[in-house]
């Protein structure tokens, strides 16, 4: 994916980072120095606890403020991954404010008026930040997942969607993946090693359970991606998730199988792919050119590959999607939207 500079003559632009300290924080502000983002200020925001602190934006450090006493007046975009809580409170008080938030949290996103973006597949969406002055930014393992299959749908429309997901350690924080690291160390040191962050030991294992159990048996991360995919590609999709966490630091990788309501071969899937913004296919199997978590970390594309025909139902495609959670999966996706307000809506 290009880096491009948007400029706009004459427009003095502030912007705010909130959750600054965080691992999706940092990322921003990493991503806005590599994008050269076109901002006079950004302002890094956190907890009271983190004020006075340094962040890095690029090589120019930053002075953390406190996010419960900002005022947004004047601040042009916010881009907030605080906790869905911390969001609740001060994302509606920014907007208020006159200040587009966009969201990283889970509060906002199947909330009717607020719009759920990846650029790559809805961007038209965006204009929607105008009812409320928020923009959500979906879940990781559904950004990466909708962007691989926008090209499809558009050529064969998607009927179901059956996916496992395979989720790094990371999209749960910094607290684990020091529990993934101090874990293994402890394997090979015949130390006991309890579970914290998890529910079960993360070490040499793999966990079928992703955010908490609902009513029904299915987890909220299951849930996410099933909702928030039919509020991004359309509401007729069925779609079936199944999340499990992998002890991987970064960079999550799906199984998806795909049913389309038309004919569509291979060969045509991935001529799609290839032209799609944001995809690189990756997919040499006779070569052992495949996706992994370690290939794709600190990338911006979403990666594709073992493209081939699901001959269990008619029509059908399977395929296997990395993307670095991170990036694509969360900060980066969401310096895309403001990067759109700023060319198109001139912020």
């Amino acid at each position: 994916m290009s880096k491009r500079k948007i400029a706009v003559a004459g427009v003095t632009r502030k912007i705010a980072v909130a959750g600054a300290t965080g691992n999706v924080g940092r990322e921003i502000l990493n991503i806005l120095a590599e994008r050269n983002f076109p901002a006079d200020e950004i302002v890094p925001l956190a907890s009271r606890n983190s004020v006075g602190q340094k962040v890095y934006c690029g090589d120019k450090a930053l002075t953390v403020q406190a996010l419960e006493d900002f005022d947004f007046t004047g601040t042009k975009i916010a881009l907030f991954s605080p906790g869905g809580k911390v969001s609740a409170i001060h994302a509606p008080r920014a907007a208020a404010q006159g200040c587009v938030v966009i969201d990283n949290t889970s509060h906002f996103r199947m909330e009717r008026d607020i719009p759920l973006v990846v650029p790559e597949v809805n961007p038209e969406a965006i204009a929607g930040y105008k009812k409320r002055g928020i923009i959500a930014n979906p879940n990781c393992s559904t950004i990466q997942m909708v962007v691989a299959l926008k090209p499809l749908h558009d050529l064969a429309k998607i009927k179901r969607i059956v996916v496992a997901t395979y989720q790094a350690v990371s999209g749960a924080g910094k607290e684990a993946m020091d529990e993934l690291f101090d874990s293994t160390k402890k394997i090979y040191s015949n130390a006991q090693s309890e579970p914290k962050k998890f529910s079960k030991r993360i070490a040499f294992n793999v966990i079928p359970q992703i955010d908490s159990f609902m009513e029904d048996g299915v987890t909220k991360e299951e849930w996410k991606m099933k909702v928030e995919t039919k509020k991004i590609l359309g509401a007729d999709i069925a779609i079936e998730a199944t999340c499990v966490r992998v002890p991987v630091f970064n960079c999550h990788s799906e199984a998806v199988n795909i049913e389309f309501e038309n004919p569509i071969s291979v060969a045509q899937a991935r001529k799609a792919l290839e032209k799609a913004d944001g995809i690189l296919v990756f997919d040499r199997p006779a070569e052992m050119v495949f996706a992994t978590p370690i290939d794709v970390s600190t990338q911006d594309a979403v990666y594709v590959s073992r493209i081939r025909k699901d001959d269990s139902v008619k029509n059908g495609l399977s395929l296997w999607v990395v993307g670095d959670n991170l990036r694509k999966g969360a900060a980066l996706n969401a310096v895309q939207i403001a990067e759109i307000l700023v060319k198109d809506f001139g912020f």
